[in-house]
């Protein structure tokens, strides 16, 4: 939840930080009666470190006071701010409303949670997720080896959260508070702040340069079709979607199944921006070229079978799916550093988003809409 500073310790930046008292205090504020006795920093990676985007992380093991539910996991994963400014505030209070507001009622593959919080004063999160190396999972990028079935495991995921909230009429009541791609804090940084940031990448990072260049635009070109595309979508069906689905934010767990993780963007919004951001960074080039449309069939067949029953005809749905590939490569990957991930993973993300812009024909399909 988001309240005022004076109610818990101020959030750490570092492993350091995070003490018994501190994760008591989480826990306390997130309603739990049990608490812990001992914990132990295992590790922790820190913005600018590689592998690390908008907020650091410290895993401890535990152990708890007598009393406490067997089921409790004995190794804790505790996100935390980058702490080098306050830029990322709405990301930090848009996840902790995703996994303090949302998740409970969700039965679908993400990390589990025992505590969320985030400070309006500081702008900083805590929040407190298992461990889900406990549960044998592996984190890939887009320099792993993903199978099919392994992608068709994040779909169901996908499909499932999706389906559950497809055309809500909560979205006029208790959900109202869920930000839109048009509304909100987080949209207000993405349409006013990342801009110049984004335009800095461009001009400074000589590969990104030159992909623009390919593409015949500019940045601002590139974020007038984000914007566009955003408000035609924004009047076809609406759902709850995770909102940055590249597949460096999921996980994959044994049986082939798979869950989602940083939930920074989630959001109202339109399927397919979920589903072509995955399916486009899942797989190599040549890879989603001879698979995609099955793929997305395959979604589509699943979120029928999850009950949605109002589906467009599969071409004008495969539309919207080459549509939303300008906000892959505008937002996905030209606003990130080169430090977050390292080269190779930043630039094969670029080749992905690009090629199929180029594939799908991208530009003449925003350009409908300006």
């Amino acid at each position: 939840m988001t309240v005022a500073a004076s109610v818990l310790p101020q959030h750490p930046v570092d492993g350091e930080g995070v003490t018994p008292g501190y994760l008591n205090a989480l826990l306390a504020d997130a309603g739990h009666a049990f608490r812990v006795s001992a914990c132990r920093l295992v590790g922790a990676k820190t913005y600018g470190q590689e592998m690390v985007s908008t907020a650091g992380r410290a895993l401890v093991e535990v152990e708890y006071a007598p009393g406490a539910p067997a089921d409790l996991p004995s190794r804790l994963v505790v996100k935390l701010a980058r702490g080098v400014d306050d830029i990322m505030g709405p990301f930090y209070s848009n996840e902790v409303a995703f996994y303090a507001r949302l998740r409970p009622e969700l039965d679908i593959e993400a990390p589990r949670t025992l505590g969320a919080h985030y400070d309006t004063q500081t702008h900083r999160l805590g929040l407190i997720l298992e461990d889900l190396t406990a549960r044998q999972a592996t984190f890939p990028n887009v320099l792993t080896t993903v199978s099919l079935a392994q992608v068709r495991g994040l779909l169901d995921t996908l499909a499932l959260l999706h389906a559950r909230f497809w055309n809500s009429p909560r979205f006029a009541g208790d959900l109202a508070w869920l930000e839109t791609h048009l509304d909100g804090d987080v949209a207000n940084l993405m349409n006013n702040l990342a801009p110049a940031y984004i335009q800095h990448e461009i001009d400074t990072q000589k590969f990104k340069t030159e992909l623009v260049g390919k593409l015949g635009t500019t940045g601002a070109e590139l974020l007038a079709g984000v914007q566009a595309m955003q408000r035609h979508q924004a009047s076809l069906s609406q759902t709850v979607l995770h909102g940055d689905t590249h597949l460096g934010n999921t996980y994959l767990l044994p049986g082939d199944k798979g869950g989602l993780l940083d939930w920074q963007l989630s959001v109202r919004g339109h399927h397919m921006h979920d589903i072509n951001y995955l399916i486009t960074t899942a797989l190599p080039i040549a890879e989603r070229r001879a698979h995609e449309k099955d793929l997305l069939a395959y979604y589509l067949d699943r979120l029928a079978a999850a009950g949605v029953t109002d589906l467009p005809p599969f071409e004008a749905t495969f539309r919207e799916y080459r549509r939303t590939l300008v906000w892959g490569v505008y937002v996905g990957w030209l606003t990130t550093p080169v430090v977050n991930y390292g080269w190779e993973i930043n630039v094969v993300n670029h080749l992905r988003l690009v090629t199929a812009y180029e594939d799908h024909d991208t530009a003449a399909l925003v350009a409908e809409l300006i």
